[in-house]
């Protein structure tokens, strides 16, 4: 049976992935409550469609920082994703190239950066930070990047402290004894440590520290993780160049807003000084179309990606972008939009039910 939609991917993958290995990926955090609002919230939201307009000619096309990109449709950073696939990160970067969108690889990556960037060379990068302990390390990596043609640094904020994934501590999941981080290791280390221990991400970065990180990169900065206004005005005010509105897929601090309904009080914070993407709950191209109409510059895919990864490795995450592209430019022209531009507050509402 063909896989014609997202969840079907999701079907497959649960089927074919090690139980430890599936819990690790769809796990939230405590309860699970806002991974799942992640997904309930786009619901809520009800479009409001346009017609007789000439939609013969549909353009998905927008930017991002400056950079094209086919559809506002990008690959978030998630990491181990050879836990999904034999050539991890090196098929999902092939993916991403072939469909002309940005994958932001993330600082626990499976494959090295230079294999990620030696197999995609052509593909738009951006590269996540955890901010180490190590100040050096994380100028050696930065500028290691910088070096590799990475375009942005997403510097991740939610995570002072890695949240309560029960799943995993049943599981007695231990992924530094799995798996080879290799860009997080000295050139010492390298040559014989067997693996990472996995090092701790820095739990005192604050407001101040960004002055720091921009004085030794000239890459545009992005903060991953912002939920709130006074938040969003902060990252304004300390000159960042934009803001992924994310839960970390529900798997940090339960309890927490939907992206989708956070996303709004953040664009509206900023004025349209910086560029504000999301991430959590897309998992249909109408949901793109609701996260553009709401304000969203692009949105970014997580576990849908580590799905058609798991089914199919490269061909299934082409797969994947590319129904959610199919989808996206159907809900366009449905709606009435020739082009990302013409995507406004005005095509959605919020369900009273």
């Amino acid at each position: 049976m063909p896989m014609v939609c997202v969840t079907d991917f999701e079907a497959q993958a649960r089927e074919l992935l090690s139980k430890s290995t599936w819990d690790y990926i769809e796990g939230g955090a405590e309860e699970g409550i806002t991974r799942d609002d992640n997904i309930a919230a786009f619901k809520k939201i009800r479009l409001r469609p346009r017609y007789l307009k000439d939609v013969s000619h549909v353009d998905t096309r927008t930017t991002i920082q400056g950079a094209e990109i086919s559809a506002p449709i990008c690959i978030a950073p998630t990491g181990f994703h050879c836990l999904a696939w034999p050539d991890g990160e090196m098929s999902t970067a092939r993916a991403a190239q072939a469909a002309g969108i940005c994958y932001i690889t993330s600082t626990y990556a499976s494959c090295t950066l230079e294999d990620v960037v030696a197999t995609a060379p052509r593909g738009l990068r951006w590269f996540q930070l955890y901010v180490q302990l190590d100040r050096q390390l994380n100028k050696q990596l930065i500028q290691k990047v910088e070096s590799l043609g990475f375009k942005a640094l997403v510097v991740t904020v939610d995570v002072p402290k890695l949240g309560n994934r029960r799943h995993d501590i049943r599981n007695q999941l231990d992924l530094k004894t799995n798996l080879l981080l290799k860009d997080l290791r000295s050139p010492k280390e390298r040559s014989s440590a067997p693996y990472l221990q996995m090092s701790p991400i820095d739990s005192s970065l604050c407001w101040d520290d960004l002055s720091w990180l921009q004085s030794v990169t000239q890459l545009p900065i992005i903060l991953k993780g912002i939920l709130t206004k006074e938040d969003a005005e902060l990252a304004v005010k300390h000159k960042v160049h934009g803001i992924i509105v994310s839960n970390h897929g529900g798997r940090q601090l339960d309890g927490v807003a939907a992206s989708i309904d956070a996303l709004t009080e953040v664009v509206a914070a900023v004025k349209g000084k910086i560029e504000v993407y999301m991430d959590g709950g897309i998992r249909t191209g109408s949901d793109v179309l609701k996260a553009l109409a709401l304000g969203a510059k692009c949105v970014f895919l997580g576990r849908p990606v580590l799905w058609g990864l798991a089914c199919k490795g490269e061909r299934g995450v082409e797969e994947v972008l590319n129904i959610l592209k199919d989808e996206f430019h159907t809900s366009m022209a449905l709606t009435g939009c020739r082009s990302v531009a013409e995507i406004n507050r005005d095509l959605v509402q919020f369900s009273r039910l």
